[in-house]
């Protein structure tokens, strides 16, 4: 059986707040066949370990890297690489997947307010444009 993993169930592995939960997370995510990992919880789960946690980017990055290297989670490894560069340049992981998620749907420039997602857009040779 495939599962879909929520955030709560990957910050529980990931962080082991709660021992109790944590064990059951982690049995819950090696016993299955395959755990569907959609990027609205991977997403979420960036934000929750960089806000509540206050985990710096690159154990972020590491704990994601170390998730998706598991051989039964299925992820958009495309959206999820577009989201680690950013997040490894020193942006937001979501906007980096909000970014390759709508060039995929046929979008052709970004368009924002945030500052450094359109200076890390064009860094990243992405046609992007800043309004004010």
């Amino acid at each position: 059986m495939t599962i879909i993993a929520d955030t709560n169930l990957l910050v529980r592995a990931a962080v082991r707040d709660d021992p109790a939960q944590a064990v059951k997370a982690e049995l819950e995510l090696s016993r299955t066949n395959s755990v569907a990992v959609p990027m609205a919880a991977l997403c979420e789960f960036v934000w929750v370990l960089s806000r509540a946690f206050k985990r710096r980017p690159e154990e972020i990055a590491a704990s994601i890297r170390d998730l998706i290297a598991s051989a039964n989670v299925v992820v958009d490894r495309s959206a999820v690489e577009a989201g680690l560069a950013f997040l490894d340049a020193g942006g937001d992981f979501a906007d980096g997947v909000v970014i390759h998620q709508g060039a995929w749907l046929g979008g052709e420039e970004f368009v924002s307010f945030d500052k450094r997602a359109v200076a890390l857009a064009k860094a990243q040779g992405r046609r992007a444009r800043l309004l004010s």
